[in-house]
């Protein structure tokens, strides 16, 4: 009896030992293997990103040849349909933003080419009240439409004169957004009859030309096995790179989404402030940045899928690993279920309290409250980060 007492006490003693052990491991948080694997999958999705954004600008690129290759309404709708295909591709790129990479660096990055906002109209073509406006309707002082005179002029005096990218190019499709009910509606007779319509033809595409040729670059950038930026990314020190991409999702979610480009629009009413207000397609873009922040939380980028950030926080805190799991997938439900179009929800009734105007606010709250967590979370495993 004694012999066999004592071999329970071993064994209990091997069994807490065992347990303290595990629960020392856990309380050192990631390892490095964990930390790596992160990087270098964010690498992998940010260029599987890229390369499914190129590809749909692509599409939309033959689309408009086409259309201006034969203006016909068919047509016209079709290069609409394919730019709002190819936005949407674009619009989960943006997470890839706020720590000077390749899209957003000082130096060169094209980030202000591509997708700068908010635009005024009058400083590319017509617009109401203003049948001569714009660098189209200005064929004394500018001859040549071309790609370096688009870029040379992109927000030359002004934020607002934007002159490339997205927006320049859903206007050129849409017109502007005089309709309370729906987006803008450009006549095709503005790209035959109309004057300066062989103008207008040429820049149009080379805004689109412009387009591939930048994401392109972002493709390059992050391309695997080349001496490229992605090089550098996956292999300087690991929390230097982790603390890029908390920073990435914590800017979007709050000083981004919610504050610059739902906020603004929500206090001031304003159509103008509205991100892609020419095509009513604002929603669809918020989504798009939400389920960016989700794709790099969870470490799912569809072709490409591995450890996130959410491995990272559960590795020191799996309660608050799924707490902040619940908040942005909640974020992402809650962008999805704002009534469209944007500006409808924005002008409605004089109080918050409107049901449509309620639902922005609702997003903009819980956009706002994961940023905290994320911040939380990031402490937890040893990075700072600073968001607006």
């Amino acid at each position: 009896m004694v012999v066999m007492a004592k071999k329970v006490l071993i064994t209990l003693a091997v069994t807490l030992l065992a347990l303290a052990s595990l629960a020392a491991c856990a309380s050192r948080g990631p390892t490095d293997e964990l930390k790596t694997s992160v990087v270098e999958n964010y690498a992998s999705g940010a260029h599987a990103s890229y390369s499914r954004s190129l590809a749909s600008a692509q599409a939309m690129d033959v689309a408009i040849d086409n259309f201006l290759a034969e203006p016909s309404q068919v047509r016209l709708d079709a290069a609409k349909r394919a730019w709002l295909l190819a936005r949407d591709d674009y619009g989960v790129t943006e997470i890839y933003r706020f720590y000077e990479g390749p899209i957003d660096n000082e130096a060169d990055g094209p980030e202000g080419l591509i997708n700068a906002w908010p635009m005024d109209e009058s400083y590319v073509d017509y617009v109401e009240g203003n049948a001569n406006s714009g660098i189209i309707n200005m064929p004394e002082e500018y001859p040549t439409i071309d790609a370096d005179l688009l870029v040379s002029l992109n927000e030359e005096g002004g934020e607002a004169n934007i002159s490339t990218g997205w927006h320049a190019i859903e206007f050129l499709l849409w017109g502007q957004d005089l309709n309370e009910d729906g987006p803008g509606y450009r006549p095709v007779s503005d790209y035959t009859t109309a004057d300066n319509a062989d103008r207008r033809a040429t820049y149009l595409a080379v805004s689109s030309d412009l387009l591939l040729s930048h994401l392109q670059d972002m493709v390059n950038a992050w391309a695997p096995g080349q001496s490229n930026y992605r090089a550098q990314f996956v292999s300087k020190d690991s929390d230097d790179a982790i603390t890029d991409i908390i920073t990435g999702i914590g800017e979007m979610s709050r000083g981004e989404l919610a504050g610059e480009r739902m906020t603004v629009a929500y206090d001031a009413r304003s159509q103008e402030d509205e991100h892609s207000c020419f095509s009513d397609n604002t929603i669809s873009d918020i989504v798009a940045n939400a389920a960016g922040i989700q794709r790099v939380y969870f470490g799912d980028y569809g072709s490409v899928s591995g450890p996130g950030i959410r491995e990272l926080i559960a590795a020191q805190d799996q309660a608050l690993a799924d707490r902040l799991a619940a908040e942005i997938n909640r974020s992402v439900y809650l962008a999805r279920s704002i009534p469209a179009p944007f500006d409808g929800a924005l002008l409605e009734g004089i109080s918050d309290a409107a049901p449509n105007r309620r639902a922005v606010l609702e997003t903009i709250e819980a956009l706002e409250a994961q940023t905290d967590t994320i911040v939380s979370a990031a402490q937890g495993v040893g990075i700072t980060i600073s968001v607006s």
